[in-house]
């Protein structure tokens, strides 16, 4: 046996220690003694005494009927020599419960109380002398009754040597002697926290190693505690209640990847659970698991992103990567993987790209490169990071982007960015550098001064006239040039140096060129930048920038896959009752055949042509164009070549954005076309332009497809399938509930608990998928953007990114009273009903209306 000290706190709620030994001899009685050689025991319960002044005093032979693992009869008494104290009699005071948690207390003779846990025998340790071989089942062991008895846990070791360990504890969670540190009104910072939790509490059970062997022998178990007792209903905010599982830590770097962070995922899993009490975990376990992620990556953010995407260049078919290193620091990277690359094959005749901030901590700008698909909506051919905006940093991407993509695009669309053009010009000369219009319209209304009217008046004719895509460039010129005159902006700098640059934004200077008219802004890249930075922030290292990355690109593969289902399994309405409709139908993709269907019915309804004039064997149409209120609005010329149908329109349609115009399908009707001739079916618009391997799941990067995390999703959905069924019948959920709890102890039984593979950096490792060590030679440093707000000559920089006079100029209106705009004479100050225009038409109509009465009068009065 064993004595030992206790410590205990006084009514002063301070912490002494009493000169008393204590044996524990069952799971119930607790004896004082003072002799170490021989164990005692009461010879009746400490139930059947006074329990107003109950005292131990006798005596008797250890006992126990508790079941054990195993027991080893030539096991000899473990004593620890002390010196004999003389016996301190405690009092049995009663029972406390607590929320469900029952406990025995004694009192002692300095006051303090000792409280003894009351659990079911099924709980309780096993008897001293007991042997284990599992330190883990232990642990488990220990566990379940601590839960159920109101404490938690924590574990200790004791070495008789350096190197090895000798003794194994488990102790109580507030064992331990507390810190109160020295308070002095010099040095009286604020705490962490000032509860103090330990409370040296000396609860705990202790097994000593067989050397040589891994046996473990259970020599002593203490259960009194010098605190109460913790009850069920706040047991969820033990230590063991609040340790994480390996599905909720998966769940928490999961909606990371979406850009929801732990405090939002924490909420999530309230709800999903159905309260609190069912969640596993605070918040700030929660962000603990967050922090250890990033910790887990640290310094080798760098090598792990590389190390990353240069696996999936042999792991997967057709991937692609390069990245550029400068003395060890990672400058600039490129990936783009197979479906990307398929993506480039058949839309690849538009490109545009733009830069994107705030995306990750060593602020890396982000440039996605941009393109429109076959069902009209955005999509990725590839992907960099760049650590400035030089034009050498353009150049390197713009260079890597041709070894992926080696077809040069027929357009590149970009911003009014001076490193960005000169890096196009210089890798792409064969192509056309578009600026983006959206991007140069947008500062119209700060450039021009003036009144608002006359600015409204001004900015509604350029609008109209640059957006003009049917006008040629003489035209433009010319109407440019009186518009100046009129509005006198002859010398205005900002209009004369767009003016300047005309052939680079304006639509007209582009009409030669195929697809010119299928991006005319950049509002396509910003659609896509929008959508990445919907899945991160710029708080997330370069590896998790990658994996949010993949989340956003699956949710743009997902949709489009969505649509090609929604294809596969409708057919569209027709308008009409025209074959060539329904050709239309079966060769196009929903979002064209909306826009051709729009052609076929209005070159039905509101054009008319003329007889054509024949020269050989082409046909001369002038086909006249109305609007809706059927009124001539203009004509084109219509050529047909009655040999092999080949048709050509001034309106130039099937050039600028690839389908057929209403003048033609005007002109079919007469010609008796009922089918499109192939030469007029853009490929990259037709249903069937991709591949089917770029469906497939393994083109999916954020999706896990591994055996076991398929095999685990699947028993998770069945288990939910049984729950949902069952859902209203509690007798089957009770039964299908003690199932499962029987083949969780079978499966606990067979599969011991591995430590190894569930330390944090294991778990982290596995779910990163990452190695957990290895080299790194490779680092990042913090980048300075244009638009970050930085100014190396100044000394205290914020950070800040500048903000431009138009942004300024809505900010001071939206901080001050907006005058109101008048419907009518467009006026600021007023509104339509107090508009003097309409009180004095007002006026007039009532001045009218009493003089027509008037006059209606006198003519009834005149006998005449």
């Amino acid at each position: 046996m064993s004595t030992f000290d206790i410590s205990f706190i006084d009514s002063n709620g301070l912490i002494v220690n009493d000169d008393f030994d204590l044996s524990l001899i069952d799971s119930s009685d607790l004896i004082v003694t003072d002799d170490v050689e021989s164990v005692y025991a009461p010879s009746k319960s400490i139930d059947s005494l006074d329990q107003s002044s109950a005292t131990v005093d006798q005596s008797s032979e250890l006992s126990s009927d508790h079941t054990a693992p195993q027991v080893n009869p030539s096991l000899k008494r473990i004593r620890k020599s002390r010196s004999k104290k003389p016996k301190t009699p405690i009092i049995y005071v009663g029972i406390e419960s607590n929320g469900g948690a029952c406990s025995r207390v004694f009192s002692t003779p300095n006051g303090s109380k000792l409280y003894k846990p009351d659990v079911d025998a099924e709980f309780l340790p096993p008897p001293i002398g007991t042997v284990y071989t599992d330190w883990q089942e232990i642990v488990a062991m220990y566990s379940r009754y601590a839960s159920k008895a109101g404490f938690s846990t924590k574990l200790g070791t004791n070495k008789d040597r350096p190197e090895n360990v000798s003794f194994r504890f488990i102790h109580c969670h507030r064992y331990g002697k507390p810190r109160f540190g020295n308070f002095s009104m010099a040095n009286h910072h604020k705490r962490r926290s000032n509860r103090i939790k330990l409370t040296n509490c000396k609860a705990c059970i202790r097994f000593k190693i067989y050397p040589g062997t891994s046996d473990l022998i259970l020599y002593d178990w203490v259960e009194h505690h010098n605190h109460p007792l913790i009850g069920q209903e706040f047991m969820d905010f033990s230590k063991e209640q609040r340790t994480l599982t390996y599905s909720e830590q998966h769940m928490i770097h999961s909606l990371s990847l979406h850009n929801i962070g732990p405090n939002i995922a924490h909420k999530v899993q309230c709800t999903l659970k159905g309260g609190h009490h069912y969640v596993r975990g605070k918040r700030i376990d929660y962000k603990n698991w967050r922090r250890n992620i990033k910790l887990f990556i640290g310094h080798r953010d760098a090598q792990l992103t590389v190390n990353s995407l240069a696996s999936r260049t042999t792991n997967l078919h057709n991937f692609f990567f390069d990245y550029k290193v400068e003395q060890m620091v990672v400058k600039a990277l490129f990936w783009a993987d197979d479906v990307s690359r398929c993506h480039y094959i058949e839309f690849g005749d538009v490109l545009a790209f733009d830069a994107t901030y705030k995306t990750n901590m060593y602020k890396m700008i982000f440039v996605p490169f941009t393109g429109v698909d076959h069902h009209k909506r955005c999509v990725t051919f590839g992907a960099g990071l760049i650590c400035d905006e030089t034009i050498e940093s353009y150049v390197w991407l713009l260079e890597t982007f041709v070894k992926c993509h080696p077809k040069p695009p027929i357009l590149v669309l970009t911003d009014q960015d001076a490193a960005m053009r000169s890096a196009v010009l210089k890798v792409f000369p064969t192509s056309a550098h578009r600026l983006c219009m959206w991007h140069i319209m947008m500062k119209l209304p700060a450039k021009i001064k003036g009144c608002n009217v006359d600015n409204d008046e001004v900015r509604t004719a350029i609008h109209n006239l640059v957006w003009d895509v049917l006008i040629d460039k003489d035209d433009f010129e010319m109407r440019w040039n009186t518009l100046m005159s009129q509005y006198n902006l002859t010398g205005h700098d900002w209009l004369n140096d767009m003016y300047g640059i005309r052939e680079r934004w304006v639509p007209c200077y582009f009409s030669h060129l195929d697809m010119c008219c299928l991006m005319k802004t950049t509002s396509m890249c910003e659609s896509s930048n929008a959508m990445f930075k919907v899945n991160t922030n710029r708080h997330n290292s370069l590896l998790q920038f990658l994996m949010s990355f993949d989340t956003a690109i699956d949710g743009q593969r997902h949709n489009q896959r969505e649509l090609e289902f929604n294809m596969m399994n409708s057919s569209p309405l027709l308008h009409t009752n025209l074959r060539i409709e329904e050709h239309a139908s079966r060769i196009y993709t929903p979002a064209l055949f909306v826009e051709v269907q729009k052609e076929i019915e209005r070159g039905m309804l509101q054009c008319t042509n003329n007889t054509p004039t024949v020269i050989g064997d082409v046909k001369l149409y002038t086909v006249t164009q109305y609007n809706r209120h059927f009124v001539p609005v203009c004509q084109f010329e219509v050529a047909f070549d009655v040999r092999d149908k080949a048709t050509s329109c001034t309106c130039n349609l099937f050039k600028r954005i690839g389908y057929l115009c209403r003048h033609i399908f005007c002109v079919y009707r007469p010609e008796q076309v009922h089918a499109i001739p192939d030469r007029y079916i853009s490929n990259r618009w037709k249903r069937d332009s991709l591949p089917r391997r770029v469906y497939d799941i393994t083109n999916r990067y954020s999706v896990d497809n591994r055996v076991e995390t398929r095999l685990r999703n699947e028993i998770l959905d069945t288990v939910a399938l049984c729950a949902d069924r069952l859902r209203h019948n509690p007798t089957e959920l009770s039964e299908l509930c003690e199932q499962m709890k029987a083949l969780k102890i079978k499966i606990f039984a067979d599969v011991p608990y591995d430590p190894e593979c569930n330390r944090t950096n294991a778990v982290i490792s596995d779910i990163l998928r990452v190695p957990e060590t290895g080299p790194s030679t490779l680092i990042l440093q913090h980048s300075v953007t244009k638009g970050s707000g930085y100014d190396k000559d100044k000394e205290n920089n914020s950070g800040k990114r500048f903000v431009g006079p138009r942004e300024k100029a809505i900010n001071k209106i939206k901080k001050g009273k907006v005058a109101r705009l008048c419907g009518n004479c467009k006026q600021h100050g007023h509104n339509a009903r107090l508009c003097e225009k309409v009180q004095a038409a007002k006026a007039e109509a009532a001045a009218k209306l009493l003089a027509s009465k008037a006059s209606a009068a006198a003519t009834m009065t005149d006998p005449t």
